[in-house]
């Protein structure tokens, strides 16, 4: 596992707000420094798929919340296998990806809509292509996370409401729950200082990969 020529899948998760990006970047630059290929990505993606889904999250499209989830689990199968930055072949070739958002935000969002179990079911393709080698939820008050958000922009998509994100950071728990047994898991606390919330993640991060 600490060969550096294998590459790892390491998933950033948590409700808006929670602080995943600045952390992305954090344990980017520490990965760096000791020596790895890392690669950085989202979702939805800026493929075609990836903008018109948020093109429906800001409200620029009416949809239908099924719609939005099929479109999810599509964004994200493109992601894993295109040619051009495919996850899957970024992994194959020895870096480690970094991604802010996989299939449990699907499970997490969308049911609140519908049946977790469907959304999971419309996931299974791309957990048979990639499951990550840990996913890291960033748990964080979602009272502090709408603050931020109402503090850094004039605008609020579709999500972005504190009885909508009460919910959403319930069903992650929930789908933590469902599938305990075939994923590797690690809930962070949040709601510390970003110093201390970065080095709680480094500590998970060594756990998949040697970090000097």
């Amino acid at each position: 596992m600490d060969n550096k020529t294998n590459g790892r899948f390491i998933v950033f998760e948590g409700i808006d707000g929670s602080g995943k990006s600045t952390q992305i970047k954090q344990i980017s630059r520490r990965l760096k420094i000791s020596g790895y290929t890392v690669y950085s990505t989202f979702e939805p993606t800026d493929g075609p798929i990836g903008s018109l889904i948020r093109q429906m999250l800001s409200g620029e499209l009416a949809t239908d919340q099924r719609t939005i989830a099929s479109l999810f689990a599509a964004d994200r199968t493109d992601h894993l296998v295109n040619m051009e930055n495919g996850i899957r072949h970024k992994v194959d070739q020895g870096a480690v990806v970094l991604c802010d958002r996989y299939y449990f935000s699907s499970y997490a969002y969308h049911a609140q809509y519908m049946d977790m179990e469907w959304v999971i079911h419309a996931n299974s393709l791309n957990a048979d292509i990639l499951r990550p080698d840990v996913t890291i939820f960033i748990d964080v008050d979602p009272k502090i996370c709408f603050e931020r958000i109402k503090n850094s922009r004039s605008s609020f998509e579709m999500y972005e409401k504190i009885d909508i994100m009460k919910k959403v950071r319930t069903n992650y728990f929930k789908a933590f729950d469902a599938l305990k047994g075939l994923e590797t898991i690690a809930v962070i606390d949040g709601n510390s200082t970003m110093e201390a919330v970065e080095n709680t993640i480094l500590n998970e991060v060594k756990k998949v990969i040697k970090i000097s």
